[in-house]
């Protein structure tokens, strides 16, 4: 408990200190239009994301009505820049092996985590403040080193935004140098669905079928 308070805490901290300051120099016009993701077929779950749903099999059980993406707006930009910031600077990075003992733990941050938990934490904070779960989706990618790493996508009628552990800047998909595998599908919070246009690869992060 007294774990969780101090997490609170230190996003508070976060979003008054480093998100106030942020949020000052940016407007929508650093938001202007792109082309979505196209997705493709059902795909595997990520083994991680798949213990996850194990753990908390409510969140991972919901059906949506796909409502279309968020209208951008200068509110909604400051929401995701606030949310991006604020869980960037309140969780310290830290890899599951050092946390937990073993690889692929997807799990809410309490103080400390990886980049699925960081996605994982700013999805719950945005759902919180009225987003629908169809447009905040859990995301891997490939980094340009050969990396893989997971980041939350927010759809919106502007294109697809990143929300990324290792950046305060929230990004539009293809501005990212990323190349995108699989993300969340928008009608079911347990399935998974292709990223249109990626080559096959090998696993970057364990998946089940």
């Amino acid at each position: 408990m007294a774990s969780s308070r101090k997490t609170r805490q230190a996003r508070s901290r976060a979003l008054i200190a480093v998100g106030s300051a942020l949020l000052a120099g940016l407007s929508i016009s650093h938001a202007s239009a792109s082309q979505p993701m196209l997705t493709g077929s059902l795909t595997s779950q990520p083994i991680g994301h798949y213990e996850f749903c194990r753990a908390n099999p409510i969140e991972c059980n919901i059906r949506m009505r796909d409502p279309g993406p968020e209208h951008m707006s200068g509110v909604l930009w400051k929401q995701i820049v606030a949310v991006n910031v604020g869980v960037n600077a309140a969780i310290k990075p830290m890899n599951d092996l050092d946390i937990y003992g073993t690889d692929e733990v997807w799990a809410y941050p309490d103080g400390t985590g990886d980049c699925e938990d960081y996605a994982l934490e700013k999805r719950r904070d945005l759902m919180r403040q009225g987003l629908s779960l169809s447009n905040l989706l859990l995301t891997v990618v490939r980094k340009p080193d050969g990396e893989g790493h997971a980041v939350l996508t927010v759809r919106t009628d502007k294109g697809d935004f990143v929300l990324d552990n290792l950046t305060n800047s929230v990004r539009q998909w293809d501005q990212t140098g990323y190349r995108f595998l699989k993300r969340q599908a928008t009608n079911h919070t347990g399935r998974w669905v292709t990223i249109r246009d990626s080559q096959p690869a090998a696993p970057l992060v364990g998946s089940v079928k």
